[in-house]
């Protein structure tokens, strides 16, 4: 297993010119069949949808590596032989690790620990640098009061439309709701979501039906 900032360097298919499935957890996605159809699917953390309405294939699976629903899989005994767990074939954290210093008294962090969990899978673990951060918080500003708080959906999308190759077909985005946690700035990301899809970078299809939290 290796760790690596630079996205999408992992087989079996370079997602830098592949069709490209990027997958959220909204409900009323209902596109398995394109989505299967993809080179690279791209899942986030307990993937809604999956080996269902979204399909049963993932090449790539984020996994959210701060707070407690990481704590959460950590204490499963059971994570590894998760059917979404052992489809991926490469996984993303979408935050850089913490510095012991500032991952105390309460930890927040959990990258140690899981990078040593995924370990015996062999299989590669792409870690979101703070430069990509930092990116993404500068394109959602002027969008958002405050500093933003982008979500994981919005950092893996970036990181993965930045990596794209000139050329490279759309991105085809499915089950992004916009919706959920209130810190993230939602409106702002829809936004972008919608500028990236007029300059042809990418497809945010619809729902089928409408949709709900996250």
């Amino acid at each position: 297993m290796h760790t690596d900032t630079a996205l999408l360097r992992s087989r079996p298919a370079d997602a830098s010119i592949a069709s490209l499935a990027i997958v959220g957890n909204a409900p009323g996605t209902g596109a398995a069949e394109a989505i299967d159809a993809a080179e690279c699917v791209v899942r986030f953390n307990n993937a809604a949808g999956f080996r269902g309405a979204t399909g049963s294939r993932v090449t790539h699976l984020a996994l959210v590596n701060r707070g407690g629903q990481m704590r959460e899989w950590l204490e499963d005994r059971h994570f590894l032989e998760r059917p979404l767990v052992r489809a991926a074939q490469a996984f993303i954290l979408p935050f850089p690790m913490l510095p012991d210093e500032h991952n105390r008294p309460e930890p927040i962090c959990w990258t140690s620990d899981i990078l040593a969990l995924l370990h015996p899978t062999g299989r590669p673990v792409h870690i979101l640098s703070e430069a990509l951060h930092d990116h993404a918080r500068d394109l959602l500003a002027p969008r958002t009061p405050g500093r933003p708080n982008p979500s994981t959906g919005f950092l893996v999308t970036l990181a993965l439309l930045c990596a794209r190759a000139p050329g490279a077909p759309p991105v085809q985005a499915y089950g992004f709701g916009f919706d959920g946690w209130p810190g993230h700035p939602w409106a702002a990301e829809r936004a972008w979501f919608v500028g990236e899809e007029a300059a042809g970078r990418l497809h945010l299809h619809p729902f089928e039906s409408a949709p709900c939290p996250r």
